[in-house]
């Protein structure tokens, strides 16, 4: 595996659709929107945009999906990382309304692409989050009810620790929450039906094509190792591998790593026992532990702690026994993939979107970002198109510097993720 091509041991690249390569740009080219990062951000971003008859160019360091569009748990989760009280908290009903209406839509993006454009991603309904304390089900409880009484959203149910062992092969929770408006995909077939899609609607991809600066004027100017694009607009969709391209947002997302294992293929039973009805999972611990199963029956699961961004010498078994304390009937599976990538978190776990100039980005989705993603390309489209109203209500959400810039950010990082790591264990 080179450097930029996708990871040799993922299950997403070794069951990928087949998907040409793009040529790298080469020399100097125009081009009303230049979109700079072939994940769901830019991906979604370019293709609303070229709907609406903008001629876009679409610039990726790698290949399309690359970074976390490509590697993540493939999992459509309810809302945004706040729960639904917390949004009334801190927005008031009126906006917390607007905020989750918008993440529905969200999810409605997918499903509605995924029709439209014969995406062959394996998407799945349903989605699970279970108690990993006893203390939890009472809040879980509670929101299921605020979901229904404030949002009028009626797909939630909760499950007591009885149900919710009849949804799961695993006698370790305490109850859950089935939610019947969200699911599952394959990430990177998703990402890659998004590319084509998008080159359908007239934008023009490049992979290979590092972006090096941005000098910013009325017509800027992208600038990679092989050409330039000069654009009225640019669209920065970069997330967790922003890096120092643009150092004024740099330090309101904290890059974090992530990694899966793909167990061997389950039988029949062994499936219908790990996770009845074939939905995706995610505990409430601080530091979540995820899974579904794959279109081949193989558990995928995510979990575990690590606190820089260097993957463990053998990620399968980092990640091994954390699917082993949910599935201790399963330790014994051979471990077949095991992959990471990085991610990008804020500090208050909601994405920020935000403009500077005609220069606009979205990022930092802490785990929610296949369904945000994709609201937030289309959202970004209308507001080059010159109606801003939704974008502003995701943009107007103050974000806090990490402390320490993005010099100190990751050793403060340590110390926090240690003390809540600790509570997960109390």
């Amino acid at each position: 595996m080179g450097p930029f091509e996708h990871p040799d041991n993922s299950y997403y690249a070794a069951t990928a659709n087949p998907f040409q390569r793009l040529e790298p740009l080469s020399g100097n080219v125009s081009a009303d929107v230049c979109v700079v990062g072939g994940g769901f951000t830019g991906l979604s971003a370019a293709l609303h945009l070229a709907e609406r008859g903008y001629k876009v160019v679409l610039l990726e360091q790698a290949r399309i999906g690359w970074g976390a569009s490509g590697r993540n748990g493939g999992q459509i989760n309810l809302g945004l990382r706040k729960g639904p009280e917390e949004l009334i908290a801190a927005f008031g009903e009126t906006r917390a309304r607007q905020l989750f209406s918008m993440s529905e839509e969200a999810r409605q993006i997918i499903v509605d692409r995924v029709a439209k454009h014969d995406i062959a991603c394996d998407l799945k309904p349903g989605t699970l989050h279970v108690a990993s304390k006893p203390g939890d089900w009472k809040w879980m409880e509670d929101e299921v009810a605020c979901l229904e009484r404030a949002y009028g959203y009626k797909g939630a149910k909760f499950l007591d620790k009885q149900q919710t062992r009849a949804e799961l092969g695993s006698d370790i929770f305490h109850a859950g929450v089935r939610d019947t408006g969200g699911g599952h995909l394959h990430p990177l077939n998703y990402a890659q039906g998004l590319a084509q899609a998008a080159i359908a609607a007239g934008a023009i991809l490049h992979e290979q094509s590092h972006v090096v600066r941005i000098e910013k004027g009325a017509t800027n100017r992208v600038v990679t190792t092989g050409g330039e694009v000069n654009a009225t607009y640019v669209v920065l969709g970069c997330n967790a591998y922003l890096g120092d391209l643009e150092p004024r947002i740099a330090g309101k997302i904290m890059p974090i790593a992530n990694f899966i294992v793909g167990t061997e293929p389950l039988s029949d039973n062994e499936a219908r026992d790990a996770i009845t009805h074939d939905v995706c999972v995610c505990d409430t611990k601080f530091v979540v532990s995820y899974w579904r199963l794959s279109a081949d029956r193989r558990i995928l699961f995510g979990g575990g702690e690590r606190y820089n961004t260097h993957p463990p010498a053998d990620i399968g078994a980092f990640v091994q026994p954390y699917l082993a304390r949910v599935y201790p009937q399963y330790a014994h599976k051979r471990i077949d993939y095991g992959w990471g990538g990085m991610l990008a978190i804020t500090a208050s776990r909601l994405p920020q979107l935000g403009r500077m100039g005609n220069l606009f980005f979205a990022h930092g989705y802490s785990g929610q970002g296949v369904a945000t993603t994709g609201l937030a390309g289309k959202l970004i489209a209308e507001a080059v198109a010159g109606t801003a109203e939704r974008f502003d209500v995701f943009a107007a959400i103050r974000h806090q510097t990490f402390p320490g810039g993005t010099l100190l950010r990751h050793p403060l990082l340590v110390a926090a993720m240690l003390w809540y790591a600790l509570r997960d264990r109390l």
